[in-house]
């Protein structure tokens, strides 16, 4: 197989070598570039898995390149950044980075990371469609997806963000199913997904206080130890 090739973009020719030497002996190609006009010219010439990009450099900086990958529909990027630049790494995270890692950082956090950021990027799950289906009914509970609301049985109307109800129109379109952290952020958020999983995991926990009967012993979604969620429920449409 193939291995993956990643780009590492960054100023300072130690971290270069650093992360060259790492990521080769952990089975990936790397190229590396000293900034933004050679990283240019390397994407121009070649195709890359997932870019490892520097924040701050001479030149143009990291965030006016990780738009112009974005714009172009370019490969993940995981941002490098230092500890005072908070505000930018939010900006970096708002124009497309898939990630970002802090300066100084340990060579197998960002192994880590990309590692996670490649299974993201290299799943097959496509993201979801909103159902075909006018209701899917479960349980107590209706979620209507034409008014996209979501009904009791006795006709408590319980009102659910967007992002809740991506969640759970996911899980009624893949009951019984195990669907883990990286296939569920895959399916509600495509291309915008949060690089944490702990994004899944509150927005698990704010669905189960809404439909659960007892949301310390759920019994509708069910987590799955080292694997994810199961919506256990039987789910019908209309």
């Amino acid at each position: 197989m193939t291995p993956n090739h990643i780009l590492v973009v960054d100023d300072h020719l130690e971290i270069r070598e650093l992360l060259a030497s790492y990521l080769t002996q952990h089975g990936y190609e790397v190229t590396t570039a000293d900034g933004g006009e050679a990283m240019r010219k390397l994407l121009a010439e070649r195709e890359f898995d997932l870019i490892v990009l520097d924040l701050m450099m001479p030149g143009e900086d990291g965030l006016s390149l990780c738009r112009h990958v974005r714009e172009r529909q370019g490969p993940p990027v995981i941002m490098l950044t230092a500890m005072s630049e908070d505000a930018d790494t939010v900006v970096g995270l708002e124009m497309g980075a898939d990630d970002y890692v802090t300066k100084p950082f340990v060579p197998r956090v960002l192994l880590a990371r990309i590692k996670a950021v490649l299974r993201r990027a290299e799943s097959r799950v496509e993201e979801v469609q909103p159902s075909a289906l006018a209701k899917r009914c479960f349980d107590r509970w209706c979620l209507d997806n034409l008014q996209r609301q979501l009904v009791r049985d006795d006709g408590l109307l319980v009102p659910l963000s967007t992002a809740e109800f991506k969640l759970l129109d996911v899980f009624l379109q893949n009951p019984q199913r195990v669907l883990s952290r990286d296939e569920l952020l895959n399916l509600t958020k495509g291309r915008d997904a949060e690089p944490f999983d702990r994004s899944v995991d509150n927005q698990v926990s704010r669905l189960r206080r809404k439909i659960e009967a007892d949301a310390q012993n759920p019994a509708l979604i069910k987590t799955v130890w080292g694997g994810g969620y199961l919506f256990a429920a039987a789910v019908t449409g209309e």
